[in-house]
């Protein structure tokens, strides 16, 4: 493969360089969860079902797995009857995160829990907690799967009056083919059928490889955005080949040296989550080396005072922007450390 990044090789041991980051990392998290569980943005800021997931992981990579089950409880406490989330959840005057009834209701976020509780077994081997909480994933797909078209993709999302939102995103589509194949595992892994999981797998995996008209149909290409380029290549959806092809195709386009991945093509912003996601891509290309320097460059964005990293830097004045510190951006940190240096069961998940 063509693409490299120009710096030093890492010199300290992995256990010894990232524990420190990742112990703060992980309590920045913890520090802005809430009492019942919800993980929002940050303190004052909404929770969404997807961001809250990734946080909840990061917990579970941590070893914090009594914060993680707490964080799936809440999904199962505020799913709705048709198996979906809404959203958004904000604090009400009780302290407690409600849903905004306002917004949407997307296919995404409700199949995401399958893959947050197939990491939390891998990590944990919890059969018990998974058994618990298996019939909110399957709740969670007979929401999901009516939405797939005979071509395969998901419609991405209803309204709180169950109009369907019909045309399909790519990443969206891509993460729901993962969760797909984590319902799967799940299911067999359970004693119980999985065709349905797999049948509508083999369906995205195809519309995803295979039909590129399928998507953004009704708005404009999202293109400009480094999600779409590299979701499909480490959620599955294509072969290795066409996935080394992708990658390199717009490597100069989305990547700034010694400093990571940018978050849309034409803006001068690097984001660490896209970064971290850019660093499961490689993995699942096996490029370790690209991965590791890339990650090496993250490491300068956690704020030393509460161990939070901050969301993205402005390449053009090396800039902080947004003044955020989300929890899924330390989600995304504590993930890509597994995946680059096995730091748990559950590190290949979102490489293989």
């Amino acid at each position: 493969m063509t693409i490299t990044i120009q710096q030093s090789a890492i010199q300290q041991s992995a256990t010894q360089q990232l524990s420190p980051a990742l112990t703060k990392a992980a309590k920045y998290i913890m520090s802005q969860q809430s009492p019942t569980g919800a993980i929002p943005w940050f303190d004052g800021h909404f929770a969404d079902p997807w961001d809250h997931i990734e946080a909840a992981m990061g917990l579970t990579v941590a070893g914090k797995y009594r914060e993680a089950q707490r964080a799936y409880l809440w999904l199962v406490h505020n799913q709705e009857r048709d198996g979906s989330w809404y959203s958004e959840y904000h604090k009400n005057s009780h302290g407690e995160y409600a849903a905004n009834t306002a917004t949407l209701k997307q296919t995404h976020h409700a199949a995401y829990i399958a893959t947050g509780l197939w990491h939390y077994y891998l990590c944990t081997q919890d059969v018990e907690f998974i058994r618990e909480l298996y019939p909110r994933v399957e709740a969670a797909f007979d929401f999901i799967l009516p939405l797939q078209t005979p071509e395969g993709e998901f419609n991405w999302a209803v309204n709180s009056n169950n109009d369907v939102q019909e045309d399909a995103l790519i990443t969206a589509c891509s993460s729901i083919l993962k969760s797909l194949s984590c319902a799967s595992l799940l299911a067999r892994t359970l004693n119980f059928p999985s065709n349905y999981f797999d049948h509508s797998y083999q369906k995205l995996q195809n519309a995803l490889s295979n039909k590129p008209h399928r998507f953004d149909r009704t708005w404009e290409p999202k293109t400009r955005f480094s999600m779409d380029w590299f979701y499909p290549i480490f959620c599955g959806a294509l072969t290795k080949t066409a996935a080394k092809t992708r990658l390199e195709s717009r490597w100069q386009e989305f990547v700034v040296d010694n400093l990571g991945c940018r978050c849309v093509s034409d803006e001068p912003w690097v984001t660490t989550a896209e970064t971290c996601e850019l660093i499961f891509a490689l993995l699942y290309l096996e490029e370790t080396e690209t991965a590791q320097q890339l990650f090496q460059q993250l490491l300068s964005l956690q704020d030393s005072s509460d161990g939070g990293f901050w969301t993205g830097i402005v390449t053009r004045d090396m800039s902080l922007w947004p003044k955020e510190k989300t929890t899924w951006t330390a989600g995304a940190i504590l993930l890509a450390a597994d995946a680059l240096f096995q730091l748990s069961n559950g590190h290949e998940i979102l490489i293989r």
